[in-house]
C-alpha cells in the first residue's frame, strides 16, 4: 500500500541562502507559511454549515460562533472536555450530522459510546466538511505528542490511528488542489462495505497490480506487486509442478482433475496438456475471470471448466461428484501460515475418489540451527548506528554527508526477537542436521492435526566452534504417482542456481508429452520434489527465521 503525500519542503543550500539574502520580505513571508497552514487557512475561509440547523456561515469560525450563540454548544470546548483526539472529534461531528442530534442530545454524550471506537463515523457526512478539515490547537497537538506504545495490541491501534490521520490529510490536500486548480473532483462518496477475513484473503489474490480507491477515503492505494507473476516466475515451484504433471501422462491421461485455488490456471493448463479428460479449476476470487480468458486463448475451454466459489460450497459441473486427482499449490510461509490446506482437505473429503491422488502428496516442515549474522546486521544491528561510519547508508553517492558518530535508533528493533523474519539464507549458514517438525501426508492428515506442538533435538554439524544466532524453518514438498508417502531415506531435490529443470518438461515443436505408463514390475517409484531451504535456489516462500536474543556457541556433534 502506498500513500501519495505532497512533496516535502526542500532544505535550502547554505550558499544559495546567502546569495538570495536580498529577497523581498513578502516572499519570505510566503515561505514561512507551510502546507498545513495553507490547508488550514483555506478551510477556515470556506462556507460551513451549522451542526444543528440549516444555516450556512461564511467560515468555520463563524459556524462555531453561531452554534455557541444559537445552540449553546461549542464543538471545540466539548471535544477538549471529553479529551478527544483528531479521530474522536471527527466521529463526534459526523455522528451529530448523520443522526441530526439536538444540542441537548450532543451535550449528553459521554465519549464512551461504542460507536466512538468504530470507523463508521470517520466517513464525512458532508463531503469536504471544513469543520472536520480545519486544524485547532485543542486536538492537533495532542496527536503529535502521543508516545508510541510498547504493547503489541496497543501499538497496532496506534499505527492504525496514524494511518487514518495520514489518509484524512491526503483527502484534505486532494480536495484543496482540485479547488485551487478549478477542476472537478472525480471522487464520489462510497459507503464502506463490511469485510470478512475470507473476502479480504481472496481479494488480495484477485488484483493484478492495479490502483483502486479505498471506500470512504479519497486516497489511492497501490495494490503492490503482482502475486501471480511472482508465483509463476518462481521456477522451483512452477517447474516442479510441471515436471510431475507433464512427465506422468499415464496418471493424468483421461483423468478428472480438481485444481483447488487455481489462480491464473497454470496447473490446470499443465493437467490438460498432460491428457486429462476434464479439469475443474476452482477459485473464490475475481482472478477466475482472467483464468477463463487464459483457458480460452490457449484452446482448452472444452477440457477446463473454471468455477468461482469456495471449494467448501461449490458443486462440480457436468454432474461430476468425484475426481481422480486433486492438484493445488496451497503452501504458505513456513508451510502453514495463511495456507489453503484446510480448504484442500475439505476438497479431498468431498470429492476425491477412493485411491485418488493428492498432488503434492507429502510436505515436511523442517527446523535447523543457523548463524544468521547478515540478517541480524540488516534487520537489528542496522538501527544501532544509523548514518554512522559503520552504516552502509553513508557509502557515496547515496549520502552527501558523512557522519562519524551515527544515531542510535535501536528502539526500532524492539520486538524483532519476538517475530518471525521472512528472508533468504545461504547454505553455509545452516549449522545442524534439519529436524522434521511435522510430516504431512496429504491423503491421511486431518484439519485437527494441523494444530500441534513438537519437541525437537538439533545436533550441530559445524566443524569448528560456531555462533548460533537463529533457528531457520522451511519445508520440503514431494509428489508421488501413487499418492503414498516417500520412503524415509528419500533425499529431497535441492535445485541449484542456474540448474535447468524446465527443459525436462516442455514438449518440443508442440508435440505431445511422452507417454509413460506406470511400471508394474515393482521398480522404485519415481519421485518429484523440491525444497524451500537454504540449500536450494530461493523460492518466493524464502525461509522463516527466528532470531535469538541470546546467541550461543556450539561445536560439532553438540546437541
Amino acid at each position: 500500500m502506498s500513500i501519495r503525500l505532497p512533496r516535502p519542503q526542500t532544505i535550502p543550500d547554505p550558499e544559495e541562502t546567502l546569495e538570495s539574502g536580498s529577497s523581498s520580505s513578502e516572499s519570505e513571508g510566503d515561505e514561512d507559511q507551510n502546507w498545513d497552514d495553507w490547508v488550514s487557512d483555506s478551510n477556515e475561509q470556506q462556507e460551513c454549515r451549522s451542526l444543528f440547523d440549516e444555516a450556512v456561515l461564511p467560515s468555520v469560525e463563524a459556524a462555531v460562533k453561531h452554534d455557541i450563540s444559537t445552540h449553546s454548544f461549542d464543538i471545540n470546548e466539548f471535544s477538549s472536555k471529553l479529551g478527544f483526539d483528531f479521530h474522536g472529534r471527527v466521529r463526534l461531528i459526523n455522528y451529530i450530522r448523520k443522526n441530526r442530534l439536538t444540542p441537548a442530545e450532543a451535550l449528553a454524550l459521554k465519549g464512551t459510546e461504542p460507536w466512538f471506537s468504530t470507523d463508521e463515523y470517520l466517513v464525512p457526512v458532508i463531503e469536504n466538511d471544513p469543520l472536520i478539515q480545519v486544524s485547532t490547537d485543542d486536538w492537533s497537538d495532542s496527536e503529535d505528542e502521543e508516545d508510541e506504545p510498547t504493547d503489541p495490541v496497543k501499538k497496532a491501534h496506534w499505527l492504525e490511528k496514524k494511518l487514518a490521520l495520514a489518509q484524512q490529510k491526503v483527502a484534505e490536500y486532494q480536495s484543496l488542489l482540485y479547488k485551487r486548480l478549478d477542476v472537478e473532483n472525480p471522487s464520489e462518496e462510497i459507503k464502506p462495505k463490511p469485510r470478512d477475513d475470507d473476502t479480504h484473503y481472496f481479494d488480495s489474490y484477485a488484483e493484478n497490480g492495479e490502483f483502486q480507491t479505498r471506500p470512504g477515503y479519497q486516497i489511492l492505494i497501490a495494490i503492490g506487486l503482482d502475486i501471480h507473476a511472482v508465483m509463476i516466475n518462481d521456477q522451483v515451484r512452477t517447474a516442479s509442478y510441471a515436471q510431475f504433471i507433464l512427465t506422468n501422462p499415464s496418471l493424468f491421461r483421461d483423468a478428472v482433475v480438481l485444481d483447488v485455488g487455481c489462480g491464473t490456471g497454470i496447473l490446470s493448463l499443465f493437467a490438460a496438456r498432460s491428457g486429462a479428460k476434464k479439469v475443474i479449476a476452482v477459485d473464490a476470487s475475481d482472478i477466475v475471470e482472467r483464468a477463463k480468458k487464459i483457458v480460452k486463448v490457449n484452446g482448452f475451454e472444452e477440457t477446463i471448466s473454471v468455477v468461482r466459489g469456495k471449494v467448501e460450497d461449490v458443486t462440480l459441473p457436468d454432474g461430476i461428484t468425484q475426481v481422480d486427482i486433486i492438484i493445488s499449490e496451497w503452501m504458505g510461509y513456513a508451510l502453514l501460515y495463511e495456507s489453503m490446506l484446510d480448504s484442500v482437505l475439505v476438497a479431498r473429503d468431498r470429492f476425491l475418489k477412493p485411491g485418488g491422488v493428492m498432488a503434492p502428496s507429502q510436505t515436511k516442515m523442517l527446523l535447523a540451527l543457523c548463524n544468521a549474522k547478515e540478517i541480524h546486521k540488516d534487520r537489528i544491528g542496522f538501527w544501532n548506528d544509523v548514518y554512522g561510519t559503520t552504516n552502509h547508508l553513508t557509502t557515496p553517492p547515496m549520502c552527501a554527508y558523512h557522519i562519524h558518530s551515527g544515531f542510535d535508533m535501536s528502539t526500532m528493533s524492539e520486538g524483532l526477537y519476538d517475530e518471525a523474519i521472512i528472508d533468504v539464507l545461504g547454505p553455509e549458514t545452516v549449522l545442524s542436521t534439519p529436524y522434521t517438525i511435522k510430516d504431512l501426508i496429504l491423503k491421511d492428515i486431518t484439519i485437527r492435526q494441523l494444530d500441534f506442538s513438537t519437541p525437537f533435538t538439533l545436533v550441530s554439524t559445524s566443524e569448528q566452534r560456531s555462533k548460533i544466532s537463529a533457528f531457520v524453518l522451511y519445508f520440503d514438498t514431494y509428489f508421488t504417482v501413487s499418492g503414498n508417502p516417500v520412503p524415509p531415506e528419500t533425499q529431497v531435490r535441492n535445485i541449484k542456481e542456474g540448474e535447468v529443470i524446465v527443459a525436462e518438461v516442455w514438449p518440443v515443436g508442440n508435440k505431445s508429452a511422452p507417454q509413460r505408463r506406470q511400471s508394474q514390475s515393482g521398480r522404485k517409484e519415481k519421485i518429484t520434489s523440491f525444497s524451500t531451504g537454504p540449500q536450494s535456489t530461493p523460492t518466493h516462500w524464502k525461509q522463516t527465521i527466528f532470531m535469538l536474543k541470546d546467541p550461543f556457541f556450539v561445536s560439532e556433534g553438540e546437541i
